[in-house]
């Protein structure tokens, strides 16, 4: 999960879960509450001539739902018992009295049967609209403190290859043999590659990860640390693209393996030139990265298939790994292709411009 991934509740949301409102301030909600009586009442005496008989209680059960609904069931039930004294007094025949009829009488109780329901409704969302934001913030906390861990963890685990890393470089300086120590030195240089890889791009939420901003980061590195700056570095890719996190490590090591390959042989002898990452992807053929290079080229003898290298080895092995395949092209300086099935890509990963 991304840092800033943990979404904060919307604004109704967040407005509803501090209901009741006026707490800490009885006076206030009680104020507010005789005002809400006051307008019913009000509302209800200027419909009155407009009104056939038989609706008393017309803009008082609104006052009680809304007095509840904002003040709490307290106050609502003090509502309630105003609004029904004032439907009583005032528009319940015989008027301006508290004669106790049969009629009034099963007037009321109707009266009281809907504002009990309508308290007791009320009061039954505001209690699970809290367990509800508890449980939001439980939920969320749970999530900030994974996160915190999950990146606790890799950073030790990136640390720690650093370390090994380091330790590989120090051992280098004991050996004589100069294919022992050029050995020793690639294996630090993945070691501290992976290292790099499992800081930048591992998500705790385990969903695929945009390749484009990694890729760049990766290249870029790579050829900072081969010390040239005479280097033009091209990306080319749809910046929506996808990939999945098992298949990150192997494709990042395959790219770093092309781009340090052309720099090593294309642009040996301090000849400058440019290499260009291009990634292609489409839902039926994968993901196709190509890394080309305008330097020497590959030697007419090449054969991919009796080469030596433990770097193309490497390489190819890996992407064979993922189901995939990779292979070193002539022509115009080398290009290398790495090929990898659809199933490794995002659900985002097709279709959007090319930068």
């Amino acid at each position: 999960m991304k840092e800033g991934s943990i979404k904060p509740a919307p604004e109704w949301r967040r407005w509803t879960e501090r209901l009741p409102i006026a707490r800490d301030r009885p006076v206030l909600g009680l104020l507010t509450m005789l005002g809400i009586v006051a307008i019913a009442w009000g509302l209800r005496t200027v419909a009155d001539p407009l009104l056939p008989p038989g609706f008393p209680y017309v803009t008082f059960f609104p006052a009680v739902i809304v007095s509840s609904f904002l003040f709490g069931v307290r106050l609502g039930s003090v509502t309630a018992i105003l609004c029904g004294v004032l439907a009583w007094y005032f528009f319940i025949a015989p008027h301006h009295s508290f004669a106790l009829t049969g009629a009034t009488a099963f007037a009321l109780g109707f009266y009281l049967f809907v504002v009990a329901t309508d308290l007791a409704l009320v009061h039954w969302m505001q209690s699970a609209n809290r367990q509800l934001a508890r449980e939001r913030e439980l939920s969320q906390s749970l999530a900030v403190t994974r996160e915190l861990l999950f990146r606790e963890l890799q950073h030790r685990v990136s640390n720690n290859l650093q370390v090994a890393a380091g330790l590989l470089s120090m051992q280098k300086k004991r050996l004589a043999d100069l294919d022992a120590k050029a050995a020793l030195d690639e294996a630090a240089n993945r070691l501290a590659l992976v290292g790099r890889i499992s800081r930048q791009l591992y998500d705790p939420s385990g969903a695929a990860q945009p390749l484009l901003p990694f890729l760049g980061t990766l290249c870029r590195d790579v050829i900072a640390a081969s010390g040239r700056d005479d280097l033009t570095l091209l990306l080319q890719a749809d910046d929506r693209l996808l990939l999945q996190p098992d298949a990150a490590v192997p494709t990042a090591l395959v790219v770093a393996e092309a781009v340090a390959n052309a720099i090593e042989h294309g642009f040996a002898g301090e000849r400058s030139g440019r290499i260009v990452v291009t990634v292609n992807s489409g839902p039926s053929d994968g993901l196709t990265v190509t890394v080309d290079d305008d330097g020497h080229g590959l030697p007419p003898s090449f054969d991919q298939a009796d080469a030596t290298s433990l770097g193309l080895q490497i390489a190819t092995s890996l992407a064979r790994g993922q189901g995939g395949g990779f292979a070193l092209e002539g022509g115009n300086g080398t290009r290398a292709v790495l090929t990898l099935p659809p199933h490794l890509l995002g659900v985002a990963a097709f279709g959007g411009p090319t930068h």
